[in-house]
């Protein structure tokens, strides 16, 4: 052989070598990506129609880019300069796919705006009026094209007697979103007055969802907490449960962590000796190292009902934002919001990470406050809503009837700002594009006390309308009031329960009480502004198994506008 042939042979067998080198390097990638793209849709199961688009669109782009691949292979010299793997990215999208392909909730908050699937299943806390029967969480069915549309259809019950569950939250969300290991697979139901937490199991079946674990009020009480509200998930890991009273049921704000892998009390979150006098709800900002808290009131006195006579005393119930500094776990400011902020509740940042402000809904006096981070460093609030009491007559005597305001959120793209008032009975929508000057964009009124039989009102200075009647939806009256509200992902559906809590309920709506609670379904107009009672969807729980119940807090299984909470990507 002289030695042209042999450089000629040594020149093939490099090129088939390097053939092959490249070819195996192909299927690892493929397989490799393969794996990822099935452990995405392990992930995103639970979201069915995007599992469909997923799986139609990763099969098109393998079958279609692996033919190319070879191709190139098979049929070009590849230049030793460009690798397979700049190749295979420039031929393809899949490498967008697999940066989706990452943990719980969505990237950002518009992000689940524009590109979240649409709700098919409402969990809704039930609470059981009767003392003798358990609460439960209620799977509501949401999918218009499914055959059991609008209806109940499973209950997960706790197991337990006079628990009261009333609000939930997630095991992980969107914060976690960076962390594929994670999966978001439990519902956490704090219990108000036993200080149980009950975590249910919706990602083996989301359908019909399984009670994973009690953690017993025990545990909570040992660190001198109780009377939990608020679940939020960590990054960490942990979730934190916001607390209202100590063990002897006086004021007390602090925070409970869970390990969210162990499902165990690890402590309290504060640090320092400063503790809230009162807690409720809260929101954390870590771009600007900061916690917010708000206050309702001691569970002295509002587990015995609402008493009017209370409300002055600063010693049982709360008018001040509590400001934290997160990195530190330090109570560093207290925010006074006087007479007009009594009973700071619902509060929120706004779903931007960056944005150094939000709103909280103050419910004695129904007017929202917007705070905000000042130039000096401080965290300032403003009066920014105020709705005004209406004057009514009741067996001869006047009185001001304020709205009660029980529940606020924002849309996800921060745009809208949606209201309920428990006594006056209205929903509102105000447009925040201006967070200083709210403007009101739609109204509806569902039910209230402004539309029982025995009172009658006198002055109305914001809509003059002095007689209300009653709402019906699908032939059934909607006794009560609106006050838990819960927004679609793409904000044109608003869910509306009508509970608030129980010995509340009872006093103030005894008819509803009896005849049980509802839920009902807002379109909502996002161009213009609006909303329109859906008269075709109505939950009716006077009709449940085992008589009336009272539904509360509603979630979604992939996350919603209230339980998820973004952070700044680094």
């Amino acid at each position: 052989m002289n030695r042209s042939e042999c450089v000629s042979v040594t020149n093939e067998t490099f090129l088939e070598q390097n053939k092959t080198r490249r070819k195996e390097y192909l299927y690892r990638l493929l397989a490799n990506t393969t794996r990822s793209l099935i452990q995405m849709e392990i992930k995103a199961r639970r979201l069915e129609e995007n599992m469909r688009r997923i799986k139609e669109k990763t099969a098109d782009l393998l079958w279609k880019n692996k033919d190319k691949a070879l191709w190139h292979i098979l049929f070009k010299n590849i230049s030793r300069h460009v690798s397979i793997r700049h190749q295979f990215h420039q031929h393809s999208s899949l490498t967008r796919i697999m940066q989706d392909s990452k943990g719980p909730g969505y990237s950002s908050p518009l992000d689940a705006f524009k590109n979240g699937a649409r709700e098919k299943l409402l969990y809704v806390v039930c609470v059981q009026p009767d003392l003798t029967k358990q609460d439960y969480l209620a799977t509501v069915d949401v999918d218009p094209e499914s055959p059991t549309y609008n209806q109940v259809i499973h209950r997960t019950y706790t197991g337990s007697v006079g628990d009261e569950l009333h609000h939930s939250g997630w095991n992980v969300c969107s914060s976690c979103h960076d962390n594929p290991d994670l999966k978001r697979n439990l519902l956490i139901l704090p219990a108000l007055h036993s200080a149980k937490i009950f975590a249910v199991d919706v990602g083996t079946n989301p359908r019909k969802p399984e009670l994973h674990k009690v953690i017993d009020g025990a545990e909570m009480k040992s660190f001198n907490c109780a009377y939990p509200h608020t679940a939020h998930c960590l990054a960490t890991g942990d979730i934190m449960i916001s607390t209202m009273g100590d063990k002897n049921g006086n004021g007390k704000g602090d925070f409970i962590l869970v390990d969210a892998k162990n499902l165990k009390v690890t402590g309290t979150w504060t640090k320092g000796d400063k503790i809230a006098k009162f807690g409720y709800d809260f929101w954390y900002q870590p771009y600007y190292d900061v916690m917010i808290a708000s206050e309702w009131g001691s569970p002295k006195s509002f587990t015995c009902g609402f008493r009017p006579e209370d409300v002055p005393n600063r010693d049982l119930y709360g008018a001040s934002l509590n400001v934290y500094k997160w990195s530190t776990r330090e109570l560093q400011q207290v925010i006074d919001l006087g007479d007009e902020g009594c009973g700071p509740l619902e509060i929120r940042f706004l779903h931007d990470p960056k944005a150094s402000q939000g709103f909280v809904g103050c419910a004695v006096e129904a007017n929202i406050f917007r705070f905000y981070k000042a130039t000096d460093g401080t965290w300032k609030a403003q009066k920014v809503i105020d709705i005004p009491a209406k004057t009514v007559k009741k067996d001869g005597e006047e009185f001001k009837l304020n709205g009660l305001m029980s529940d606020i959120l924002l849309s996800l793209d921060d745009k809208y700002l949606y209201t309920s008032c428990w006594l006056h009975g209205d929903v509102r929508q105000y447009d925040v594009t201006d967070p200083e000057h709210p403007k009101l964009k739609g109204r509806i009124v569902l039910g209230g006390r402004v539309v029982n039989d025995d009172l009658t009102v006198i002055e109305d200075k914001e809509f003059q309308e002095m007689t209300q009647k009653p709402v019906y939806v699908k032939n059934k009256r909607l006794y009560g009031s609106p006050q838990m509200i819960q927004l679609s992902l793409d904000g044109k559906r608003l869910y509306v329960s009508s509970s608030l809590y129980s010995p509340w309920d009872k006093q103030i709506y005894p008819k509803m009480t009896e005849k049980g609670g509802w839920l009902v379904k807002l379109d909502v107009d996002i161009e213009n502004g609006g909303l329109k009672l859906d008269p075709d969807f109505l939950i009716d729980f006077g009709s449940e198994p085992n008589g009336p119940v009272l539904p509360h807090e509603m979630r979604y299984p992939g996350g919603d506008c209230t339980s998820d909470i973004w952070l700044v990507k680094e």
